[in-house]
């Protein structure tokens, strides 16, 4: 697949590498074939800058690219060979060749031939490593924070087994080495690369390494405190709650957050919420209005009303 590189990509002939990857991913994510199934013409266009990529954003092929060695598809170009028949002393026929513009050089002209076809790779074809493959790939919530092993179907060919870590975040890519498509002349294969989507949890948010939640108590847990259950994404753990516990407090649960590199965890971070039983309850009603206290009570007097 031919065709200008930086073009197909939308962007100038000296712009730097980070831009030339930014411009690629950008499209690539509006132009994959999961996001547009059935689409032949966003198919067609996610290969052409796959291809585009596959030559400017490899540092070395840009440059080759540039200088002419090679096309927007990364085939060889022929060097220009010039040659010209001559009577040697001997009254036979010779000929010699000029290499890319180099002086002549009678009997050494096998040795630049010979230079020049090894360049070619013989057949034209240089070693070339294969295209990367683009994929996406949604996560629960669960397994993105504590990490586990799943696996990506592919377009074409078997399923790839994929290693969530422990931690990953929305929207990081996982590169999968040598899954993507087969090199060029016994070239490397390219890699898979994997967008992640964590789907959103019923109750848990993540704050960055942190985890945070509103935890329902009871009216009594709220009173008169106690040892609770509480929830946590590594599993449940066992909480005393303090007396007089009101709607909002926090509490904090050191190490039971996200994962971090070098074995550590953010935290959790829980905001009470006290619940009442559904529907009425006479014994409760009677109670609060049998309750002095509760009717001197005003809760609303630091917002001056």
């Amino acid at each position: 697949m031919s065709g200008d590189p930086y073009e197909l990509l939308g962007v100038k002939r000296d712009a730097a590498q980070k831009d030339i990857q930014s411009a690629y991913r950008k499209l690539a994510k509006k132009l994959h074939p999961d996001l547009n199934p059935g689409d032949k013409q966003a198919e067609e266009k996610f290969k052409q800058i796959s291809a585009a990529y596959a030559i400017i954003g490899d540092e070395e092929k840009r440059a080759r690219f540039d200088r002419g060695e090679i096309d927007g598809a990364g085939t060889e170009q022929a060097q220009r060979n010039y040659y010209r028949d001559y009577a040697s002393a001997d009254g036979a026929t010779r000929r010699y060749q000029n290499a890319g513009g180099f002086a002549d050089f009678g009997d050494a002209d096998d040795v630049f031939s010979s230079f020049f076809s090894r360049r070619g790779g013989g057949q034209g074809q240089t070693r070339m490593k294969g295209q990367d493959r683009q994929y996406s790939m949604e996560v629960d919530f669960l397994d993105a924070v504590n990490g586990t092993k799943t696996q990506v179907s592919l377009p074409s060919g078997p399923a790839l087994e994929v290693t969530i870590p422990p931690g990953t975040r929305d929207g990081q890519t996982l590169r999968l080495r040598g899954k993507g498509e087969p090199g060029l002349a016994g070239g490397p294969a390219g890699d898979a690369l994997i967008d992640i989507r964590v789907r959103p949890h019923k109750f848990y948010v993540r704050d960055g390494d942190d985890i945070r939640f509103e935890l329902p108590i009871s009216l009594p847990e709220a009173v008169l405190g106690g040892k609770i259950r509480v929830p946590t994404p590594s599993g449940p753990v066992t909480v005393t709650l303090a007396p007089n516990s009101n709607t909002g407090k926090i509490l904090r649960l050191k190490g039971k957050g996200v994962p971090k590199r070098g074995g550590e965890s953010g935290d959790a971070y829980v905001t009470l919420k006290i619940v009442l039983p559904d529907g009425p309850n006479t014994d409760l009603a009677t109670f609060v209005e049998d309750w002095a206290a509760g009717k001197t009570h005003e809760p609303r007097t630091s917002m001056g009303v």
